[in-house]
């Protein structure tokens, strides 16, 4: 029986970190387009909220699934990212034209287009009318649930939220300012599901730990995964499916407030 070894699962991370494929993608044909994004808490096309990393494995399979949450100025929503590494994965694969799109990374709905455009800002000049939600907006449904929308931005603050002032005489919230406000008071509403997380998972494939606080090092440092603590640490729980084994010596710095993100 071929056995788990942290070096294989160091080299995997390594070649998602330079956006290598690895040869467990299906077969591509010359006109096939592949993903294979790395966990990245600093995205410029997302104000980042929440994050986790959680850990599957048994003796010859295991994953990775790298969460997080915000809201995507590029697409105009809020949602989750799920990023998915490992010897087993159902990789997400979807067609447009002659092109067939093999991916890693799947997104899932916070709050939808649709509910974003019911609540947005629809007064004042162009910019008031962006990214701003209306003072006359009292709910929202987020991944299912309906939730009151607060408007007082002094309790922003008090959560290290600031509200833009640019191009914002009002005051009014962001949708980024909305979804790390939700990760401070109800997180949990902002992650995944069990059967969300799973869907690109085998069914039986072991869960052996979810980690909610970790240090992370940002992709601009050009550190490989391998020569990283917290992904030798993340293999080795991998490899003996002891949970205990994840005792970082360096402190946690995983909170969005610790980075830049959403910024072009």
């Amino acid at each position: 029986m071929i056995k788990l070894t942290e070096s294989e699962i160091l080299k995997k991370l390594d070649n998602s970190f330079l956006r290598k494929p690895d040869n467990d993608f299906p077969s591509m044909n010359y006109s096939d387009i592949i993903y294979n994004f790395f966990f990245d808490l600093e995205a410029p096309t997302c104000i980042v909220a929440g994050s986790k990393i959680h850990l599957y494995s048994d003796k010859k399979r295991w994953a990775i699934v790298f969460e997080t949450n915000g809201y995507f100025y590029n697409a105009d929503y809020c949602g989750i990212t799920l990023t998915y590494l490992g010897n087993c994965i159902d990789y997400d694969i979807s067609k447009s034209g002659d092109h067939t799109y093999i991916s890693n990374l799947v997104t899932l709905d916070l709050i939808s287009r649709e509910e974003n455009k019911r609540i947005r800002n629809k007064e004042g000049d162009e910019m008031e009318q962006l990214d701003l939600i209306s003072a006359k907006a009292h709910t929202v449904n987020v991944h299912g649930q309906n939730i009151e929308i607060i408007h007082d931005v002094t309790k922003y603050k008090e959560l290290g939220i600031h509200i833009s002032e640019v191009d914002n005489p009002r005051m009014l919230i962001s949708y980024g300012d909305l979804i790390r406000y939700i990760n401070e008071t109800n997180p949990n509403i902002l992650f995944a599901t069990k059967n969300e997380i799973r869907a690109h998972l085998p069914k039986d494939l072991p869960e052996i730990l979810t980690i909610d606080k970790f240090h992370y090092t940002g992709i601009e440092k050009n550190l490989l995964p391998s020569a990283q603590e917290l992904y030798q640490l993340i293999a080795k729980v991998l490899v003996t499916g002891d949970k205990d084994l994840y005792n970082p010596t360096q402190p946690p710095n995983s909170h969005w407030s610790n980075w830049e993100s959403g910024d072009f």
